[in-house]
């Protein structure tokens, strides 16, 4: 359903009716597109503290020119060498006199260090950032959007700060990124098909988000395996036949799902996104015990089940990468949705436990996206006013796309993001709920 609220803020009426009543002014993200592929105007380079990472070459290869008396796209602020609270008055020196400058839907990324569990005055300088940068996202307005990445090493950073600098990142917004060190596949290169020669496997890929994540990465060169449900063979079909990859028809929640897939996929597999979930709401009082229990078999059970058997049978390779679906709902929690809060939230668990040991043992990293309102078929029939809330309820003001999560997914299944390893990436548009 079209966002009509959004078109009549667009017009001259609209924006002096909505400003004269207090109401949100959301802005027309730029998004990503052969024809648009990188934000228009120039990268500023700035820093606070002292700072030792070599930064220059790795903005080079974003896409951006150099910022200055320009069109200034985008702000990368170096804060890593900030390590006491005086040190924090460079940030504001150095983004208070710009932040005006950048253009509607830019960029300002914030670099900042782990924090050093020996040092407490830096960790609390450090932490500060995140509480900047999560303000700062929340009040600059015009799509804008404002990020914090941590890490030790730039070029490890790569595919992050390519993406978070480009259109392909408009609905992720107040996020913290850890990026680790670098690995094997850090080093690999960023051309337009950097998934050619590999794998992928989507599930509930036959129709909306699962879809947008099949036909991105298929964009990007990836041999794609729709997988859905044998009630969805027509749309399974439709989608393997468009992108010129194979549908696999498959209950995720068989106990022998993994063996299927495995058998289906004698060569092995590179990337596995588990997108497929159902909702079953109704508030905790009126639920039955078979509404939970379905919610959480597809949600989490088929999402473990299936994870280690490919891990543990070799199914998926070493480089690999693992993408779970998680959603503001398990992070902030949701009226009605007890049982689908409690699957999602068991996602960012098994996230956050499995992607250091399946790193180390198999070479695999897993990280997950928790959507926020996505504009589908699904939000569509929900109640207008319900509806409208979830729009406007995030720093951004309106609904995101499929293709949002899309884009994220990929950048997250990206051969040289493997020191991107046990984050959970909100696509919400910063979400004013949860963390």
């Amino acid at each position: 359903m079209a966002d009509r609220y959004l078109r009549f803020t667009a017009t001259a009426p609209g924006r002096f009716l909505t400003h004269r009543l207090g109401l949100p002014q959301p802005a027309a993200l730029t998004r990503f597109s052969p024809e648009r592929p990188v934000l228009d105007g120039g990268l500023l380079h700035l820093t606070a503290g002292r700072s030792a990472l070599a930064l220059a070459p790795v903005l080079a290869r974003t896409g951006l020119g150099p910022g200055g008396a320009g069109r200034t796209a985008a702000v990368v602020l170096d804060a890593t060498g900030v390590r006491d609270v005086e040190a924090l008055a460079e940030v504001h020196a150095a983004l208070h006199p710009v932040v005006r400058s950048v253009i509607p839907s830019g960029r300002v990324v914030v670099l900042g260090a782990p924090l050093d569990p020996a040092d407490h005055h830096q960790a609390a300088a450090q932490q500060a950032l995140e509480g900047f940068t999560r303000s700062l996202g929340k009040e600059i307005g015009r799509g804008r959007t404002v990020n914090l990445v941590r890490l030790t090493d730039a070029a490890a950073a790569e595919s992050t700060l390519r993406f978070l600098l480009s259109p392909k990142s408009a609905y992720v917004s107040g996020q913290v990124v850890e990026v680790g060190g670098a690995t094997r596949e850090t080093a690999a290169a960023d051309g337009d098909r950097p998934l050619a020669g590999r794998t992928a496997l989507v599930t509930g890929a036959a129709r909306g988000i699962g879809e947008a994540v099949a036909e991105t990465l298929a964009r990007d060169g990836a041999r794609v395996v729709v997988l859905d449900v044998p009630q969805a063979e027509p749309d399974a079909r439709r989608v393997a036949d468009r992108l010129g990859g194979t549908a696999l028809l498959l209950d995720m929640t068989a106990a022998d799902a993994g063996a299927r897939i495995a058998e289906a996929l004698p060569d092995g597999l590179d990337v596995l996104i588990h997108n497929a979930g159902i909702t079953r709401d109704r508030r905790l009082v009126n639920m039955p015990a078979e509404r939970w229990a379905c919610v959480l078999e597809v949600n989490l059970t088929s999402v473990l089940r299936t994870t280690d058997a490919l891990l543990k049978d070799g199914t998926l390779k070493r480089g690999g990468r693992i993408v779970a679906t998680a959603s503001i709902a398990g992070i902030a929690g949701n009226a009605g949705q007890t049982n689908y809060g409690a699957s999602k939230a068991g996602v960012v668990g098994l996230v956050r436990s499995l992607a250091p040991r399946a790193l180390d043992e198999h070479g695999v990293t897993v990280n997950a996206v928790a959507p926020g309102f996505i504009e589908t078929k699904m939000t569509a029939a929900v109640p207008l006013f319900i509806r409208e809330a979830g729009r406007r309820m995030n720093s951004l003001a309106q609904g995101g796309l499929p293709a949002d999560v899309a884009e994220t997914t990929a950048w997250l299944a990206h051969p040289a993001s493997g020191a991107v390893n046990g984050q959970v990436v909100r696509v919400c548009g910063q979400s004013l709920l949860g963390a």
